[in-house]
């Protein structure tokens, strides 16, 4: 079995000269890789449009065979672009992508988009609008299976609070790193450490909705 990932840089391994930045699912295999192989096409700056015209939606589909899991996680970009609205050209594309990974026997799986790190007066912002409401009322909609990343991540921020969750991020001051060498504060992007827990949850997530376990016990799971 394989897990497909579609998505954008909170998805996505970065280049290693922005390391210890990280998306989830490059740490996504330590935690399945003796059920299932991860391939991960997510890109950095990807809208649900992008991921298309630039051909990583074609070698993704491509690839997919029956049975095998293909994750969705999308927003962060689409909601700088107007025609890509969350209840317009979003869903439309999201569920043009399901429909292509059924044709191909595979399993969609949708993923709300990880949350970003912005307080305002001590309380944590919402910053994704409705993009994780309309990818919740596609999975009811459309019978998917649905990992709530954002509201994850937005327990896990207020769990740590704002100073804690930073180093969840990347947070780098002048001269602490050579590619940022003026320094940066990033409460998009996650540090190695954020991007590994994300990655456990979605293992989690995933062995809890019965993918991942022997056959019989995996139906009697999903019964």
């Amino acid at each position: 079995m394989k897990i497909l990932l579609a998505g954008d840089s909170t998805v996505a391994a970065c280049p290693s000269y922005e390391y210890p930045m990280s998306g989830w699912g490059a740490h996504l295999a330590p935690e399945t890789y003796w059920w299932a192989a991860v391939h991960n096409y997510a890109k950095g700056g990807a809208t649900t449009e992008s991921f298309r015209e630039e051909g990583l939606w074609y070698q993704l589909i491509n690839q997919t065979v029956k049975g095998d899991l293909v994750l969705i996680q999308f927003g962060h970009n689409d909601q700088k672009r107007e025609h890509l609205a969350a209840r317009t050209g979003y869903m439309d594309n999201i569920k043009r992508m399901v429909a292509e990974v059924r044709s191909k026997g595979g399993v969609p799986i949708l993923c709300t988009s990880v949350e970003r790190r912005h307080f305002s007066n001590g309380q944590l912002d919402i910053t994704l609008g409705e993009y994780p409401a309309v990818v919740r009322g596609l999975g009811a909609e459309l019978g998917l299976d649905v990992i709530d990343l954002n509201q994850w991540t937005r327990g896990l921020y207020q769990e740590l609070g704002e100073e804690g969750s930073k180093e969840l991020f990347v947070h780098f001051a002048p001269g602490e790193h050579a590619h940022w060498a003026g320094g940066l504060e990033d409460n998009t992007h996650f540090h190695v450490k954020g991007a590994q827990r994300i990655a456990v949850v979605v293992a989690e997530q995933l062995e809890a909705l019965g993918y991942g376990l022997p056959a019989t016990l995996s139906a009697g799971a999903r019964a």
